[in-house]
């Protein structure tokens, strides 16, 4: 397997753990360049943990009002145990007194919608 290889496989895995769902090789340059670089370089470097990655990730994403990154990011903190609904909501509440009111109050009613929709899914995959 060559460094590029080696180096691709390493961000795959990175991303698959990141998101916790299954990610396959794609095409593409742009593809590419996330995979190798931001997921195999940087969230693999030592020094912060996948925890603290994903709570700064979180706190850019709620300053920039990207909602729809979000929306991938907050579940898969709750997925991979990473954060707890009850650490999601203080978030909310601490990120609103620096993200400004607007941004804050729409990041916490997000914050409370994907964490019912994760208890719902647990609760469906426990029933019989």
């Amino acid at each position: 397997m060559t460094e590029k290889d080696e180096r691709r496989a390493r961000g795959l895995e990175m991303m698959r753990k990141v998101y916790g769902w299954e990610i396959e090789d794609a095409p593409g340059e742009f593809f590419g360049i996330t995979v190798d670089h931001l997921f195999g370089d940087i969230w693999t470097r030592p020094g912060l943990s996948m925890r603290d990655r994903r709570l700064l990730l979180i706190g850019v994403l709620a300053g920039q009002g990207l909602n729809d990154v979000l929306d991938i990011q907050i579940p898969a903190a709750l997925a991979n145990g990473e954060l707890s609904p009850d650490e999601l909501r203080e978030i909310g509440v601490f990120l609103t007194h620096y993200v400004g009111w607007p941004l804050g109050s729409r990041l916490s009613v997000q914050i409370d919608t994907l964490i019912a929709k994760h208890e719902k899914r647990a609760r469906k995959n426990e029933s019989p």
